[in-house]
């Protein structure tokens, strides 16, 4: 990025934070992403090749740091980037309150919101479930007829795999309703219970997950943002 020319610090921090996906590679470093991959699959639109640009860049700066260990490659924020992070953090709530997205096809992604989901569903409840036996989620959106049409969520020994193709296990919970309400459920625009109530989803399998949902499935960091 061409610099401003200026010794401002704003001006400075600008250089850093001004080139696109930047502020979103921080975001995903600093919610727990350590692979190149797993950047990836919370950046889907981002080619790999501008993602290792941006990541160079970072490590030049000082805000991100690659650390390689047996051919394994991972990647972290620096002493710089963790303080950067919560400013990232109110930069979000900021929008959320003040340019929040009205979910149009060009905004909602059903890969970040399925990568959001599980990162932050709560393994509490799962392992406190049949002794943490294998629990396994199917997600349909009735709104996409692609890939992305499908999801399931494998939740076992206290982690959380998310998947685009069918894992082959047998499935606890069929949650079928359509991204663009779920979307808004996540971000805390619409509660359950009137989601419910208008008939946009639909359940199929094991009751105490259905009525639980809202206590294992949780919402995103800015639900409880209000517009202004």
């Amino acid at each position: 990025m061409k610099g401003y020319g200026q010794f401002c610090p704003i001006a400075k921090a600008s250089e850093v934070l001004g080139e696109r996906w930047t502020n979103l590679i921080i975001r995903e470093l600093g919610s727990g992403s350590e692979s190149f991959n797993d950047l990836r699959k919370g950046l889907p639109l981002i080619s790999p090749s501008l993602l290792s640009t941006r990541l160079k860049s970072l490590e030049r700066v000082g805000i991100v740091q690659r650390h390689e260990i047996s051919q394994h490659i991972s990647y972290s924020l620096t002493r710089a980037g963790n303080e950067l992070f919560p400013i990232i953090l109110k930069l979000g709530e900021w929008g959320h309150r003040w340019v929040r997205s009205d979910m149009s096809q060009n905004d909602l992604d059903p890969s970040l919101l399925m990568w959001d989901v599980h990162r932050n569903i709560d393994i509490e409840y799962f392992n406190n479930l049949n002794d943490g036996q294998r629990q396994v989620l199917l997600f349909e959106f009735t709104d996409y007829q692609t890939r992305y049409h499908r999801w399931w969520l494998v939740i076992e020994n206290g982690e959380v795999d998310v998947c685009l193709k069918d894992p082959g296990f047998e499935v606890d919970l069929r949650i079928v309703t359509d991204a663009k309400t779920l979307a808004h459920y996540w971000m805390g625009d619409i509660s359950m219970n009137r989601i419910k109530h208008e008939h946009r989803i639909k359940f199929d399998g094991n009751s105490q997950l259905k009525n639980d949902i809202t206590a294992w499935l949780g919402r995103n960091y800015y639900a409880d943002v209000k517009p202004a």
